[in-house]
């Protein structure tokens, strides 16, 4: 007999089955004496329907169901087992099911067949409602502890799906349930439908009851995390449990622990680094990706993880070589110094005949290499691309776009091999890829802007894919007239209005209205109308709208029309998202009367947009291949540089609260707000936490003040701010809104509201905070306050306003151009400091700029040495000041992190203060 699968098999009509004819068929379970054979093919039929989405009526469900019934009378056990498949399926939509637990617990004697036993159990719980559940506890109980771990998973995996409707019953099984985890009973699989049980038990060591056991103890004790610790410390032990899945599952809850609670996070940490050692190899991979994925990792937590999936990386399986790579791939985007000394070993699976293995190694190199290590990798790729398919490609240009973003300095060869794979065949996705890594080289690597044109140029000369040619005369309209020799690039736009479709005529009309409105030399004007006017005999109306409309621009004084085709301010999408959301989801009707409002939309600059797009892309290298993350999320790396785009839109909303409040209405808007600060332990009897806003004449402090005792109300909460008594008082307080009322774990919001001393644009103080507030106690009996009540004060943390307050990111193309400029009639300052508190370069790179409320930018928050490095940031104030840092680093073992930071602003005053923030 072959069992080679045919096409045609779909199409046989065995596989056509009428539920009518199937549900007349069913007076065969009524016939005496019963048909095994002829019964199995029936209820196959019945599977077919139900598992291929038909539905049953209910009349005919519960007639099929009390049908089947009478099959019990049959001991055939491959027909018991069908019984059971479709029992299980017809439970839902059956009436009346609940008289036939009796039938089936006559299976879960202790006499009764093993196989019996574990579908009985199944089905039963598929069978009962929660009311019935307690009447069936001790035989559930008795299964979970039954010495056969098919009987055992089988009640283990049943109580999982009765807890959410019986939870209290079943959490009293928790004996029971660590009984099973701690047994050592192998499991066996049933590998036929008939013979007896002797001969179905397979001796598969598999221990999957422990697996189940440990699943359902997570369950019962979700909400208890002590008890969760003691479960995994317990169990986690060498040898208590036998079962890889049951280790994995504790090595999952050990990383969840350990990234809920700082308190617990040694000894988890601990455990995980011991699993590193287990003898199965997918105990040992889970521990290292959870290690990996752990948040605020650090290199010496981390090394002996990379060092054991370092030895997989010679493992001869490809499995494993593959899991391995993928692991520490990941892990590379986060911590590429920490991957370095795994390097030898990439490199060798660069030749590996298995591609994803092989793309894997390349991409990993590429995260993980230095600069020095860069034209070599680039040799070796070059002669890789032509072996592999387009997806594989795409992963690595996609690479390649992040090495130039990191080392703009090799953008020459980069860029030559990107033109060179630009020509290559290819689909419209790789060709995507290539595009955008030459884009993100012209928007980050200033340098590269003319030679990427010109390959861009020569690409849409025979360029089959009509959305890139759109793309790229936009980008060329927006980069082209930037550069020192415009007109070079009129030419190619023009050939394009020629020869192409009326998509990319249209859109070269566009780019070639760029060159001319606002063009200072009268010759280059003249000759973009000339070209122009001749687009008025277009064949498309498109085509020709465009552009005798931007004749009409250029027409126009230069300054308004430059703003209408250059205007680099874009809306902030993230948050324009989001409000369409909110809009068209509401479910008030009054919302749809008026239309949406865009200019409740903040705006951002251009270069807050790219600052935005930098960051996403160096953190996001390779997302065709990308592995799944199963540990806990990944923090964001580099907060400081996606803050332009988050810092307008948390000052767009906090305006939008602001002017509901008459009292804060009058200040205007919010010029920024600083992140929350947290004023308290999150288990302290009150929780408060401030945020610092800033606006033009005036400072608001937002106190969120959370009240977590029992049978207690605060009353007319307010916050009592003083300043600190070194200098004169830089701030006058103007007055408090309280909050009226505080009960037990609902939160309320104290304003409290200053004005700036006249001349002081920048205060910087030190905040003392005490809580004062009327404590009433709640009477028992009527569940309100009492009348009367005590007063009271909680002292809570300090809060810093520093000149970094003031101070948003922002990015800039030319970090020199900047620093030079700022300079010349600006203030400087400069101080050296010792930053004991930081363990290595690349953790100050990562907490400087947040520190400093300030931009990195030229790929300098990627640290390629362990001992120097220097840091370039950039930002401006909520005034438009300009602010420029260069922090140079230098870290030793003795003394740790040593900093000299020089900064420059624009503003007097505005340097010292920034820099304080340090202090």
């Amino acid at each position: 007999m072959s069992y080679a699968k045919k096409d045609e098999d779909a199409d046989h009509p065995g596989f056509k089955l009428d539920r009518t004819s199937v549900f007349q068929d069913a007076r065969l379970f009524n016939s005496s004496p019963i048909s095994p054979r002829k019964c199995r093919t029936l209820l196959t039929k019945i599977a077919v329907l139900l598992f291929t989405g038909e539905k049953f009526p209910t009349n005919e469900a519960t007639t099929l169901f009390f049908g089947i019934s009478k099959l019990f009378q049959n001991k055939d056990p491959s027909l018991r087992q069908m019984v059971y498949l479709i029992v299980k399926e017809l439970a839902s939509s059956a009436e009346d099911i609940i008289m036939f637990t009796a039938i089936i617990q006559r299976d879960l004697t202790v006499t009764s067949d093993i196989i019996y036993k574990a579908n009985a159990i199944r089905s039963l719980c598929r069978i009962i409602d929660a009311s019935s559940v307690q009447g069936m506890e001790r035989l559930i109980k008795t299964a979970i502890v039954d010495k056969s771990p098919a009987v055992s998973s089988a009640a283990l995996v049943s109580s999982y799906h009765l807890l959410p409707m019986a939870r209290d019953v079943v959490r009293r099984w928790q004996s029971e349930t660590q009984e099973a985890a701690g047994s050592s009973k192998s499991g066996g699989g049933f590998l036929s439908f008939g013979g007896s049980s002797q001969t179905l038990a397979a001796s598969n060591t598999n221990y999957m009851n422990q697996y189940h056991a440990i699943g359902l103890l997570y369950q019962m004790r979700s909400h208890d995390r002590m008890a969760l610790q003691k479960m995994v410390q317990q169990y986690g032990a060498a040898g208590a449990v036998k079962s890889p899945a049951g280790v994995m599952m504790l090595v999952r809850l050990a990383a969840k622990l350990a990234e809920e609670d700082p308190n617990m996070r040694k000894p988890m940490m601990q455990m995980l680094d011991s699993w590193l050692r287990h003898k199965s190899e997918m105990v040992n991979f889970e521990a290292a990706k959870a290690i990996c994925n752990m948040p605020d990792v650090t290199d010496a937590e981390a090394s002996q993880a990379i060092h054991v999936l370092q030895l997989f990386l010679t493992s001869p399986r490809a499995i494993t070589k593959f899991a391995a790579i993928r692991i520490l791939h990941s892990f590379a985007s986060f911590k590429p110094q920490a991957v370095h000394s795994a390097n030898p070993d990439i490199e060798a699976l660069i030749s590996n005949s298995n591609r994803s293995i092989a793309t894997f190694a390349i991409t990993t190199l590429l995260k993980t290499g230095n600069e020095a290590s860069v034209d070599r990798l680039m040799k070796q790729i070059s002669g890789f691309m032509t072996e592999i398919t387009d997806e594989f490609k795409i992963t690595i240009v996609e690479a390649i776009r992040t090495l130039c973003m990191k080392f703009p300095s090799k953008q020459a060869g980069m860029l030559t091999f990107l033109s060179g794979i630009l020509r290559d065949e290819g689909g419209y996705d790789f060709k995507r890829a290539v595009v955008e890594s030459m884009f993100d080289l012209i928007k980050f690597v200033p340098g590269s802007k003319e030679e990427t044109l010109s390959h861009l140029c020569e690409f849409i000369e025979d360029c089959e894919f009509t959305k890139l040619a759109v793309r790229i005369l936009h980008l060329i309209g927006v980069e082209g007239p930037k550069t020192p020799q415009p007109t070079k690039y009129i030419r190619y736009i023009y050939n394009r209005v020629v020869l192409e479709n009326a998509l990319v005529r249209a859109a070269a009309v566009t780019a070639l209205a760029k060159f001319g409105v606002g063009q200072k030399d009268p010759e280059v004007k003249a000759s973009v109308k000339v070209l122009l006017t001749r687009c008025l005999d277009d064949t498309d109306d498109e085509v020709r709208d465009r552009a005798a409309l931007n004749l009409r621009l250029m027409d126009e004084e230069d300054d308004i029309a430059e703003r209408f085709i250059k205007n680099d301010s874009m809306f902030s999408l993230s948050t324009f998202e989001h409000k369409l959301v909110m809009y068209v989801t509401s479910t008030d009707k009054a919302t749809f009367s008026t239309a949406f409002d865009v200019s409740s939309v903040p705006v951002v600059s251009h270069e807050q947009a790219l600052a935005e797009e930098r960051t996403k892309k160096l953190t996001t290298a390779t997302p065709t291949l990308k592995a799944p993350s199963t540990g806990p999320t990944k923090p964001k790396i580099n907060g400081a540089a996606e803050a332009p785009a988050a810092s307008a839109a948390a000052a767009q909303k906090y305006t939008e609260i602001f002017s509901r409040i008459p009292e804060l209405k009058a200040y205007g808007d919010v010029l920024k707000s600083s992140p929350v600060v947290e004023l308290t332990e999150s288990e302290t009897e009150y929780v408060v936490s401030a945020v610092k806003h800033i606006l033009k004449d005036h400072i608001v402090l937002q106190y969120d003040i959370k009240n977590t005792i029992e049978g207690f109300v605060l009353d007319n909460v307010t916050v009592l701010v003083g300043q600190s008594d070194d200098d004169e008082p830089a701030l006058e307080e103007e007055f408090i809104i309280p909050a009226p009322r505080l009960k037990t774990n609902e939160p309320g919001v104290v304003y409290v509201a200053f004005k700036k001393v006249e001349g002081t644009l920048f205060p910087t103080t030190t905040l003392s905070n005490s809580l004062k507030f009327t404590n009433k106690e709640i009477d028992p009996t009527t569940n309100e306050p009492e009348d009367t009540g005590y007063d009271d004060e909680y002292e809570i943390e300090n809060l810093e306003l520093s000149g970094a307050d003031f101070v948003t990111p922002a990015f800039a193309g030319n970090f020199d151009h900047i620093w030079e400029g700022t300079g010349a009639n600006g203030e400087e300052v400069s101080e050296t400091l010792a930053l004991s508190n930081l363990k290595s370069l690349a953790d100050a790179a990562e907490q400087l700029p947040s520190t400093l409320s300030l931009q990195p930018l030229e790929g300098t928050d990627v640290v390629l040495s362990n001992t120097t490095h220097t840091l370039k940031l950039y930002g401006k104030s909520v005034t438009g000041g300009r602010v420029a840092a260069l922090v140079k680093m230098a870290f030793s073992k003795q003394s740790g992190v040593t900093v000299k930071v020089s900064l420059r602003s624009d503003e007097e005053g505005l340097a010292m203060s920034v820099l304080q923030a340090l202090a």
